[in-house]
């Protein structure tokens, strides 16, 4: 396929931070997918909840569906508007690697227990992941990935990481926090694939449940124009028994709908723009990837919908707080005793300590480290055995 001008070109990357002979029969987005998918980090999403914890179903979305989901429209897109596909599946694969147990829940509890010590950013923590955390060759810590698909992966990070990171990487990907500049078309395409797809999951997710009901979704005119489009088109999935075909149908068309909005947007922006290579999109004011108005504004409101009805509904907030409960306390327990971690994870504190990092602060950040890298089965099991109590299970 031919890639457009402004498309990020494998053989313009501007590299890795350890250098290796490329690899004779991929390109380096491809290297990086392959690094990704074959990471200890990746197959850990498979038990790592979306917004229902992993013990209340089989059926229900985890990190590892939901990373595959958002490659699998990101690619759509990316390959309508000439971008490079393989990159925007490497983003779409580890964005969510440095995700904690138990959703949402798990990162604030966690970046509470972190508030003293630099907070904890699931998208700064994806990176750590990829930058120092995997453990896989014998020259490097790390994954070793592109640069293109490294800044893909920092999706948000604040102004004081930002500006650690710099310190340590000058000209590297928290520049653009910095200048206020823009990422490549693919990573901002990623961005965009990332709230498509979790807004459409979660609806499915959430009437499967049972805690959002298709006439509750009637108040949401984007899901609601294509339920009744579905039902105009096929009557007898107005029947009792028909109403998960007639959620998959509707959430269906109202994902097309979404891909070729962005698409026509898009174009329609980079059309007006012309940016003639990589760099005129990095110094472009805004971003290119994007809805248009309209559905922008009837996104947010299915947003809006979501959080009032799902993501705050009571049962939801009460096996939230016991996650939160159950992060907390294994933070607790592993601060002050570093011996209930496995034993690497107490020489990484002598090493960093060593280095020159406040004891405490060492402790903290390997203890955060630990915990975001557990799956949520796992940091159950954990707590019952250092506190006895049995939560979530």
């Amino acid at each position: 396929m031919t890639l457009a001008p402004y498309a990020c070109d494998p053989a313009l990357s501007r590299g890795r931070r350890f250098y290796q002979t490329p690899a004779p029969t991929r390109s380096e987005y491809q290297r990086d997918r392959d690094r990704i998918v074959h990471s200890t980090a990746f197959r850990r999403l498979v038990y790592k909840t979306q917004v229902f914890l992993n013990h209340e179903g089989d059926l229900f979305r985890t990190r590892l569906t939901h990373s595959l989901e958002v490659a699998q429209l990101g690619r759509s897109i990316a390959r309508s508007l000439q971008l490079n596909e393989d990159l925007v599946e490497a983003i779409a694969l580890a964005h969510d690697l440095g995700h904690t147990p138990f959703g949402h829940a798990g990162q604030d509890a966690l970046n509470t227990c972190m508030a003293d010590f630099g907070g904890f950013e699931h998208n700064l923590q994806s990176l750590r992941v990829v930058d120092q955390l995997e453990e896989r060759y014998p020259d490097f810590n790390g994954l070793n990935l592109s640069f293109e698909t490294r800044e893909g992966i920092l999706k948000h990070c604040s102004r004081s990481h930002a500006q650690a990171l710099e310190a340590n990487e000058p000209d590297g990907v928290s520049l653009r926090f910095l200048q206020n500049s823009q990422p490549s078309l693919e990573a901002q395409l990623c961005n965009l694939a990332d709230e498509i797809a979790y807004n459409a999951h979660d609806i499915d997710d959430g009437v499967r449940s049972g805690l959002i009901t298709l006439e509750q979704l009637q108040e949401v005119p984007l899901f609601d124009n294509f339920r009744q489009h579905t039902l105009e088109a096929y009557p007898t999935l107005a029947e009792p028994t028909q109403v998960r075909r007639l959620l998959y149908e509707s959430i269906r068309r109202m994902l097309s709908a979404q891909v070729y909005d962005v698409i026509a947007s898009t174009a329609a922006a980079l059309k007006d723009a012309a940016p003639h290579n990589l760099t005129a999109v990095r110094q472009h004011p805004t971003t290119f990837i994007r809805f248009s108005s309209p559905m922008r504004a009837q996104s947010a409101e299915l947003k809006a919908f979501l959080l009032r009805k799902l993501y705050r509904h009571p049962q939801v907030m009460q096996t939230s707080g016991q996650a939160q409960q159950v992060v907390r306390e294994l933070f607790a327990v592993y601060q002050s005793q570093p011996s209930e971690m496995p034993a690497s994870h107490a020489r990484r504190i002598t090493q960093e300590t060593m280095q020159g990092v406040a004891s405490s602060q060492a402790t903290a950040r390997v203890v955060a480290d630990y915990i975001a890298g557990m799956t949520d089965r796992f940091a159950v099991r954990e707590h019952a055995r250092l506190t006895g109590l049995n939560l979530l299970s």
